[in-house]
C-alpha cells in the first residue's frame, strides 16, 4: 500500500473535520459540547466495546502489546516535560497542555487502523483498551499536582472513566472467547457505527484552524514529540531486533496518532489554561495529516512485507 493510497484511506476523516470547520456556526457552543459528552459517554465506548470484543483475543497478544504501550506512554511524559522551560510559569496551565504529549485520538487510531493493509482493527482497539488506564492516570495526576484534587477524587476519575470500562470490558470479553448475542450486539453496533463521524465533525467544529499560526516553541516541542519522536522510538528497537508483523505496525501508527481532542475538557475541569490545550489539540490534530501517513506509510513497507 502506497503513501497515496494510505492518504486516500484517511482522507474522508479529515474531510469530515473540515465539513466540522465548515458548520460549526449551525450549532451553539453547548450543543457541540453536548456532541461531545454524549460521544464521550456513550457512542465511543460503544465503539470501543464492540471492537475488542467481536473477535477472540489471544492472551499473549495482550501481554506482548501492553508493555509496549505503556512504553510509549511513559516516554511521552518523560520528553514531553522538555517543553517545561518554554510553557507557562504556573504548572496546572502546564500540565493542562503537557498531557497532549502522551494522549492519543482514539477516533482516528481506529480510522487508521482500517486504512493499514494487513493490520487489524481489534489490534488497535484491544492497544487503545491498555493505553487508556495509565494515560488517565498520567493526566488526572499532574492536573491534580496543579490543582486541589485529592488522591481519592484522582483514583475516582479513572476508575469511572467510560473509555477504561469499555474498553477493558471489551477485552475481557474478547479474551474469555465468548460470543455475545445478536440482541445485545446490534443497537451497540449501531451506537458504534455514529461514533467516529460525529467525533471528526465535533473536532472540526471545535479547533481553532489559525492555531498554526501560533506554533512556538512550547507546542512545537509537544506536538515534535507526540508525532514524530514517540513512533520513531517504536521503529528504531523495531528494526533493531528484526519485528514485523501487524503488533508492530499497529504500535507505530498508535505512537504516531495526534493527540485527543478531549484534552481541554480536562484541562478545564480541572481550572487549566483552556485555550491553550484547544490550540495544541489543534496543531496536533492539523499537523498529523502530514505525518500520520508517513508513518503508516513506512509502518505498511517496514512490518508488514
Amino acid at each position: 500500500m502506497t503513501f497515496w493510497a494510505i492518504l486516500a484511506g484517511l482522507a474522508p476523516s479529515f474531510l469530515l473535520v473540515g465539513l466540522g470547520g465548515l458548520v460549526r456556526g449551525r450549532l451553539s457552543g453547548n450543543a457541540w459540547q453536548g456532541l461531545d459528552r454524549l460521544n464521550y459517554e456513550i457512542l465511543f465506548p460503544a465503539l470501543l466495546f464492540v471492537a475488542a470484543s467481536s473477535r477472540p483475543i489471544p492472551l499473549d497478544a495482550v501481554a506482548t502489546i501492553a508493555p509496549a504501550v505503556w512504553a510509549i506512554l511513559l516516554c511521552g511524559l518523560v520528553a514531553g516535560y522538555a517543553a517545561r522551560r518554554f510553557g507557562p510559569p504556573a504548572f496546572l496551565d502546564f500540565a493542562g497542555a503537557w498531557q497532549t504529549a502522551w494522549r492519543f485520538n482514539s477516533a482516528i487510531g481506529i480510522v487508521a487502523a482500517g486504512a493499514l493493509g494487513g493490520a487489524e482493527p481489534a489490534l488497535m482497539a484491544v492497544t487503545i483498551g491498555l493505553a487508556v488506564p495509565l494515560a488517565n492516570v498520567f493526566a488526572v495526576s499532574a492536573l491534580s499536582r496543579g490543582g486541589a484534587l485529592g488522591a481519592g477524587a484522582t483514583v475516582r476519575r479513572v476508575a469511572l472513566n467510560p473509555f477504561l470500562l469499555a474498553s477493558l470490558g471489551g477485552v475481557l470479553v474478547g479474551l474469555s472467547g465468548i460470543a455475545l448475542p445478536g440482541l445485545l450486539l446490534a443497537p451497540l453496533r449501531l451506537l458504534a457505527e455514529a461514533a467516529i463521524p460525529i467525533a471528526l465533525i465535533s473536532v472540526g467544529a471545535t479547533m481553532n484552524w489559525r492555531a498554526l499560526a501560533r506554533l512556538d516553541r512550547f507546542g512545537g516541542t509537544l506536538c515534535g514529540v507526540k508525532l514524530l519522536l514517540l513512533p520513531a522510538l517504536v521503529a528504531g528497537p523495531a528494526l533493531i531486533l528484526g519485528a514485523t508483523g501487524p503488533y508492530v505496525a499497529t504500535l507505530m501508527v498508535f505512537a504516531a496518532l495526534p493527540t485527543t481532542s478531549s484534552a481541554h475538557v480536562i484541562a478545564t475541569g480541572f481550572g487549566a489554561d483552556r485555550a491553550l490545550a484547544a490550540t495544541l489539540v489543534a496543531q496536533s490534530t492539523l499537523l498529523s495529516a502530514l505525518t500520520l501517513p508517513f508513518w503508516m506509510t513506512l509502518a505498511q513497507t517496514l512490518f508488514l512485507r
